[in-house]
């Protein structure tokens, strides 16, 4: 309960807001009003200010605070990743700046890692396949990239032995992996930062693991136990 120490709102309304805001692509005004429509009168303000540490500058960035805390406790708990990783890179422009957002998948398309860095050189792929290594080492078998040089480099260097592929449309899952943060990135009209974007990524990355629960590959019945345990599992790292 120290989480939520020195909060005026209770834990179930404060965990509920940032689940709505991280599962779907809400403002802060929508889940007011969603809070609204139940009964419960939250300003917009309140829910922008959910941060250890607030300054004017926090009005219209996500609820960063209990993002963080809950996305760890969601890893901490994570039964593990397949032994295949698809890795890319895609741009992104931050205060007229173009950076590059590295993203790695498994086969099974939840995503391991998202890195923020501003080359995409082959010091920055070492980095990123460094970061990768020290998380999930242990399970990697193979490796799937397009055909950047710093995707071989960094291969050269750090993991030889572990197959390498570059063939055309096999990396399809790593690139449409990066969808759902275009969309989440165009609603709040692109990042105001790199710290904003490193924070929000990585609590939107626990979330969209957990509730991605393959709809279109179960039966419904299925499909619904899935998403029991998932909200089961929201439960316990909210608590």
């Amino acid at each position: 309960m120290n989480t939520y120490k020195r909060h005026r709102f209770p834990p179930d309304i404060i965990s509920y807001a940032v689940w709505l805001y991280y599962r779907f692509n809400l403002s802060h005004r929508d889940i007011e009003d969603l809070l609204a429509e139940r009964g419960i009168t939250v300003s917009r303000g309140a829910i922008c200010l959910w941060y250890p540490k607030h300054s004017l500058r926090s009005w219209g960035r996500p609820c960063i605070k209990f993002g963080a805390i809950y996305s760890r406790r969601l890893k901490r708990k994570h039964s593990g990743y397949g032994d295949t990783f698809y890795i890319d890179e895609v741009f992104v422009k931050i205060n007229g700046n173009q950076h590059y957002l590295w993203r790695a998948v498994d086969q099974g398309g939840e995503v391991l890692d998202v890195y923020l860095q501003s080359r995409r050189c082959g010091a920055a792929a070492k980095r990123f396949f460094t970061r990768l290594l020290r998380r999930h080492g242990g399970e990697l078998r193979k490796i799937v990239t397009d055909e950047l040089r710093s995707f071989g480099v960094a291969h050269r260097e750090l993991i030889p032995e572990t197959i390498h592929s570059t063939n055309r449309y096999e990396n399809n899952r790593a690139e449409q992996s990066h969808d759902a943060t275009r969309v989440r990135e165009r609603g709040m009209r692109k990042f105001k930062s790199v710290g904003h974007a490193c924070k929000f990524l990585g609590a939107h990355l626990a979330v969209f693991n957990l509730f991605k629960l393959g709809r279109h590959l179960v039966h419904a019945q299925y499909y619904r136990e899935l998403r029991m345990n998932a909200f089961a599992e929201w439960s316990r790292a909210v608590a």
